[in-house]
């Protein structure tokens, strides 16, 4: 039971700090040195925190990043700068708090509370940097906030009972494992969006048609799903967006076909396989959105059916509009025959 709770101390603080770094070593110090906690018997070498130049150097730069965590993109970047210091950070408190004198496990604690901050800290800059993807305060300083109330009751958690909090962070770690995919290619897709935004600022050169040109491990699913191969109209790579049956966030290729105007193909090359998919736009229409990152394509239906979104970068703009203009044309009602009598 002595190991689980020193372990739930350890690798929980090792957490927080992916969080907060500076808010925990603040917390923590100002809680030893003002006796709220009492380190002496069990954790001596964890005292250190308590000392007056450690509470004050990780205040200061806790109240900096009080404000610089709330301000949108300065958030992403200051979450940059500290991919590798709070790593470090957290696996020097976990560390501490064990106190072995042995090297070895000393650099095998180092490494899986390093891992810990890493996978809390990934998850913190991966989130801030979706979030940033609408240019609006509101969900920074909502985030920010939320995280900072994390560390304290976590802190709070490991304080009255280290063996839960070792379960806790176990649960979180296997609740970030199973959703960490899903965020991962979330940043992906901002990262790339952000990066074409800003080194490739000029529109790509368009020359008035669409391609029909198709990757060719992609050309061999569609032939493969038997969903127009050879009768391509069009095709336009893009991200899908949330959508009814394409997964979110995944680079690939819409294609328009002869068969069915009403039907487009999406595309994509996965890392077990390809995936392709139909889309049938019987009563949708078709929309262009500009955002500060993307060119959206929205399909809607007034018939409540489920929505569907793909993104392009900035500099696809002038492609994204003739595309828009001919899916509006394909979309149009088909002309009813009246019977003459």
């Amino acid at each position: 039971m002595e190991t689980l709770q020193t372990l739930g101390i350890a690798l929980g603080l090792a957490s927080l700090a992916g969080l907060n770094l500076y808010l925990t070593v603040f917390v923590t110090g100002l809680s030893i040195q003002q006796q709220w906690i009492d380190v002496s018997q069990t954790h001596p070498d964890l005292a250190i925190l308590g000392h007056p130049a450690i509470i004050a150097v990780s205040g200061v730069l806790y109240f900096l990043e009080f404000f610089a965590d709330k301000i949108p993109w300065v958030d992403s970047l200051w979450d940059v700068v500290h991919t590798v210091i709070r790593p470090v950070g957290g696996a020097f408190l976990a560390i501490r708090v064990l106190g072995n004198p042995d090297p070895v496990f000393d650099v095998i604690v180092a490494l899986l509370a390093g891992s810990a901050t890493l996978l809390t800290h990934g998850v913190k800059a991966g989130t801030r940097l979706v979030a940033n993807h609408s240019p609006e305060p509101f969900s920074n300083i909502a985030l920010s906030v939320g995280e900072d109330v994390t560390v304290l009751g976590g802190l709070a958690l490991i304080k009255y009972d280290p063996a839960l909090a070792f379960v806790v962070f176990l649960l979180a770690s296997l609740a970030i494992l199973y959703f960490g995919p899903k965020l991962f290619r979330a940043l992906k897709v901002q990262s790339y969006l952000m990066f074409k935004k800003v080194f490739n600022p000029a529109a790509d050169p368009f020359e008035g048609e669409l391609s029909k040109a198709l990757p060719y491990p992609l050309e061999i699913a569609l032939h493969s799903a038997n969903l127009g191969h050879g009768n391509i109209v069009w095709t336009a790579s893009c991200i899908s967006g949330p959508s009814h049956n394409i997964s979110n966030n995944v680079f690939g290729c819409l294609v328009a076909s002869q068969n069915d105007p009403r039907k487009l193909a999406f595309v994509a090359k996965r890392m077990f396989g390809n995936f392709t998919g139909e889309i049938d736009l019987t009563t949708y229409k078709v929309a262009h959105e500009s955002k500060f990152l993307s060119e959206n394509v929205v399909f809607y239906s007034l018939e409540r059916k489920p929505k569907y979104v793909f993104v392009f970068h900035r500099g696809q703009s002038a492609m994204v509009k003739a595309m828009v203009a001919s899916l509006q044309q394909r979309l149009q009602p088909t002309p009813v025959a009246v019977a003459v009598s």
